[in-house]
């Protein structure tokens, strides 16, 4: 089976090695984590973002030391956030789940939880982010005392009926400046933000505050199949990744390039297989 995505090459390889790739467990789903790090490892790949599900029945703690064995990074948990209800008992369940997700990421040594922030059909979605501002300055108590920093995630606006009412990165920024905590940035995704004209000058924004704390690539297929479970490899759609790419690293980022792809046709497929053409398109299309 090819390796090569569909799209043209930039040519020369962007990078030497794969020393600042981060696979999202998510990305390899069928994988266990035990099974997923190994294959990382052996690829020279350098670090790794875990999901709370792939910890389900494990002790966080030797997981943590089997990803340090294997030489990965532990880049982040995902994940936490929805915060909004439109009951306060609902909202409270949100946040109870939201602490015991610092817990672990302090468990695991994972610097910072990702939050997919959440948004309530049947109110306005200006209150829905009043809840998100809220539930994060409840958790930042939390947050300090576990060393564990909150990255809010803005999600594309097709998402912004239940996933998330945060849809842009002013929107996020705007958020950060206003909790005002270093324990309190943003991850960019290009899945979710490329479409944006504002774009460069809010990644610009972002880092100025000190408040870039996280970069996930994939890439926009043309047609989507599945508005959740269809991303593509990079260079397989339309985002200009290695553009959005340029801009973070002016914006002062270093940290990793994170591959998180949700998608049904790739999780079907034989993983190590997958594995060798993210590691391609990682190189040429990112």
């Amino acid at each position: 089976m090819s390796t090569t995505p569909i799209a043209e090459s930039f040519g020369e390889p962007a990078f030497r090695d794969f020393s600042k790739l981060c696979i999202h467990t998510i990305t390899t789903r069928p994988w266990a984590i035990e099974e997923a790090a190994k294959h990382y490892s052996r690829s020279g790949i350098g670090g790794i973002s875990v999901w709370r599900d792939a910890l389900a029945n494990r002790n966080i703690r030797e997981i943590s030391q089997l990803l340090r064995d294997y030489n990965l990074s532990v880049v982040s948990l995902c994940r936490g956030g929805f915060f909004p209800h439109l009951e306060a008992a609902g909202r409270q369940t949100a946040l109870d789940d939201n602490r015991r997700a610092i817990d672990e990421a302090a468990e695991l040594g994972a610097p910072h939880v990702v939050l997919v922030c959440g948004a309530a059909p049947g109110q306005s979605l200006t209150e829905s982010r009043k809840q998100i501002r809220d539930g994060i300055a409840a958790l930042l108590p939390h947050a300090e005392a576990n060393g564990v920093r909150l990255a809010i995630e803005p999600l594309h606006p097709m998402y912004a009926d239940n996933r998330s009412a945060v849809n842009t990165l002013g929107q996020a920024n705007d958020m950060a400046e206003e909790l005002n905590s270093s324990y309190v940035g943003i991850a960019v995704d290009v899945y979710h933000l490329w479409w944006d004209p504002d774009l460069e000058q809010e990644i610009a924004r972002c880092g100025k505050n000190g408040h870039l704390y996280a970069f996930h690539i994939c890439d926009w297929k043309t047609p989507t199949l599945d508005l959740l479970n269809d991303r593509g490899l990079m260079g397989e759609g339309c985002i200009n990744i290695r553009q959005i790419r340029s801009w973070v690293e002016a914006a002062g980022f270093s940290g990793f390039n994170e591959v998180e792809i949700f998608s049904n046709r790739y999780w079907a497929e034989d993983q190590a297989e997958f594995l060798e053409k993210i590691k391609h398109g990682y190189l040429y299309h990112s």
